[in-house]
């Protein structure tokens, strides 16, 4: 499994602009899942970075846990709202486990309420999704061009740009 640690070591420009981007929106990126049905399916999430793991948690009976816990393979993009993409915008990729740990359980939600004040401390978790990252990417643009910064584990990142 791919460690946040290990992700910001080997991808230290995704991660940058990843962070950047996930505070710009307030925490909000879009969680891309597959449906029962094969279709794909575009959620709301706030990600959080939590003991070295990326961690997908929400809401209680949603649709795109139903479809994390039936395949778990996952997309997650920085929300965008500028055509031009000025800032830049970071997407990874990955399957989720489901930790069932509820000590870690019982220290995120402490956490969360320490950040924000958000009081889920003593509830029992649904699911806890940690992400193993498969790949990430980001796109930049300066210059008139446009800069892909590609990674996957054990090879650090390579940029292509295009005009």
């Amino acid at each position: 499994m791919t460690t946040w640690s290990q992700f910001t070591e080997e991808a230290p420009r995704i991660c940058e602009l990843f962070l950047r981007r996930h505070r710009a929106t307030g925490n909000l990126c879009m969680l891309g899942t597959l449906r029962a049905d094969g279709w794909p399916r575009i959620s709301p999430i706030e990600p959080m970075v939590f003991e070295d793991m990326l961690v997908l948690a929400g809401m209680p009976d949603t649709r795109k846990f139903d479809d994390l816990a039936r395949d778990p393979r996952f997309c997650l993009h920085t929300a965008t709202v500028d055509t031009n993409v000025t800032e830049g915008d970071a997407k990874l990729f990955g399957t989720v486990t489901d930790l069932k740990d509820e000590s870690v359980h019982a220290r995120f939600a402490q956490k969360l309420f320490d950040d924000s004040g958000f009081d889920i401390r003593g509830q029992k978790f649904d699911h806890f999704y940690i992400a193993d990252l498969t790949s990430a990417s980001t796109v930049e643009v300066a210059d008139d061009q446009l800069a892909i910064t590609i990674w996957k584990p054990g090879e650090g990142e390579r940029v292509v740009t295009k005009r």
